[in-house]
């Protein structure tokens, strides 16, 4: 059964490091229509990233948005959030023992169906694939086609398309079958964050 949280497809941000106005502009990005919100800092500073963690993980509550924080399950357990996993991260059994039945459990499987298939069996709540086009944020990264997506239709769980989306690029993506669309620079990177992320929304149907 689809989590609640990825009923309704639609944008799925990912913030892009420190910066002094995040919860403004993660506030902009959900008046915007975003339906997810993963918290993606990789600096050492604990205590900063645990609170900033709180206030977006209260900040999402209050807009029925999920909030997914990027790698780190124990910090996702800290503010009750769900936990995004890349290859070299904790494995699914060890982070839904931590985080609970509740908390959505997403996966990075890059251009790799095999691993997309391995780990819905597992409990995966959704599978993201990518990139599709190229990425300012890993420029290195592998590249996947809309062809994975309809695939991995067959899996029943919902796919994120990530990497170098843009409004003008991802109707074929959608088409393709990608439920939501992860996108760092082409929302948070923007003069006006609420209408890049109103821009990407309306690629979806209406609920």
């Amino acid at each position: 059964m689809r989590h609640p949280l990825l009923a309704r497809p639609g944008l799925y941000v990912i913030t892009d490091g420190p910066r002094a106005d995040l919860v403004a502009a993660v506030t902009a990005a959900l008046a915007g229509g975003a339906r997810l919100v993963q918290y993606r800092d990789k600096t050492q500073d604990a205590a900063r990233r645990a609170e900033e963690a709180r206030a977006l993980a209260a900040l999402c509550a209050r807009h029925d948005a999920g909030f997914i924080v990027n790698d780190d399950v124990e910090l996702a357990a800290q503010v009750a959030a769900g936990v995004h996993l890349g290859e070299d991260d904790a494995d699914i059994a060890a982070a839904r023992t931590r985080l609970g039945d509740s908390a959505v459990i997403g996966v990075s499987c890059y251009d790799d169906f095999d691993r997309a298939r391995s780990l819905a069996a597992r409990g995966a709540d959704y599978v993201a694939f990518g990139a599709f086009y190229p990425s300012s944020t890993k420029p290195a990264a592998r590249r996947a086609t809309p062809e994975l997506l309809r695939r991995a239709a067959a899996l029943d769980v919902p796919r994120v398309a990530i990497g170098g989306i843009t409004p003008e690029n991802a109707g074929p993506l959608i088409e393709a079958g990608a439920d939501f669309v992860a996108v760092i620079s082409a929302v948070f990177g923007t003069g006006d964050i609420t209408r890049a992320a109103s821009r990407f929304a309306s690629l979806f149907p209406s609920p």
